[in-house]
């Protein structure tokens, strides 16, 4: 007979109000560390790019810096702290219960397929693919505002919220000096028009697609109109890609770039795209222009070239 020395291990199941307290202190964590960020991410943002650079980073370095920087300290709450943390988040869970309508995402496929069976929308017209003469034969497409954000982290973190997917190229572009926003509140009216209504058949460069727009009277559209359309664009088709007919931004390894607002089936989306001058584009392919008209501002007046 063998004898086994040694100490039996007893495994111990949590108790439900044990599992409770952790699912908690992991919640509570988690909503810390987003609360850092957000502050390090204000706080940068409100940086100008000289002073930015003086510190070592860029602007399109914000997002990777302040995530570093929330998850630079763990968080050990102690146990003095935790009956007033339950109360914070209870009263954010209850806000966010009342303000669920408001604040839920609309750029999500499920979005989307959503409003189109809660709407009855009428299949578009079929376009014409005959060559405009002129501006004025052109009917106004949609009216969207802009200057409604006060910095683009503003924008970014609206579009976050609303759930509207950003390519990479396009999410650079949105950080690049280049990019700026109105500082004036205004509406600008856009046209949609292929390469084909233009005049071109096969494929046109980008170069003669925009100097064919200004030769009839439309204006290339300050670059904020790309974003702003994503948000006031919410029941776009799918399959549709309207690229903006905007001057190109280069990127950081200075690849030129132009905005293209998009619903390819999983959701909307604002991507980048090819924005050399001697780009190929289809004929098929639709750019959206800036209709100047009276009633146009005169800061979007002169954003838009």
């Amino acid at each position: 007979m063998s004898t086994i020395n040694g100490v039996a291990q007893v495994r111990r199941t949590a108790t439900p109000v044990q599992q409770v307290t952790s699912l908690f202190l992991r919640v509570w964590s988690a909503w810390q560390k987003r609360r850092r960020r957000l502050k390090v991410q204000t706080a940068l943002c409100a940086l100008s790019d000289r002073e930015l650079l003086d510190i070592g980073a860029t602007r399109a370095e914000i997002d990777y810096i302040a995530l570093q920087q929330g998850r630079a300290r763990p968080d050990r709450p102690a146990p003095w702290r935790i009956g007033s943390a339950l109360a914070i988040w209870l009263l954010i869970n209850l806000f966010s219960l009342i303000s669920v309508d408001r604040t839920e995402a609309q750029c999500t496929a499920q979005d989307v397929l959503r409003r189109q069976l809660a709407v009855k929308v009428d299949p578009p017209a079929p376009r014409s693919e005959i060559p405009i003469s002129s501006a004025a034969d052109v009917l106004v497409w949609k009216t969207i505002r802009i200057g409604t954000f006060t910095d683009t982290f503003a924008l970014r973190s609206a579009m976050s919220a609303m759930g509207c997917g950003v390519g990479n190229a396009a999410d650079e572009i949105l950080a690049r000096p280049a990019f700026t926003l109105s500082r004036k509140k205004a509406e600008v009216e856009l046209v949609a028009v292929s390469v084909a209504e233009l005049g071109f058949q096969g494929e046109a460069s980008l170069r003669e697609i925009y100097a064919r727009a200004q030769r009839l009277g439309l204006a290339l559209a300050p670059a904020e109109i790309a974003p702003q359309l994503r948000l006031q664009y919410l029941d776009q088709p799918i399959g549709e890609f309207l690229t903006i007919g905007m001057e190109p931004i280069g990127t950081w390894a200075g690849d030129a770039v132009v905005l293209t607002v998009a619903n390819g089936g999983a959701g909307l989306i604002l991507i980048g795209q090819d924005g050399r001058q001697d780009a190929q584009i289809s004929a098929i392919s639709r750019f959206v222009f800036v209709r100047p008209g009276p009633s146009m501002a005169p800061e979007a007046a002169a954003m838009a070239r």
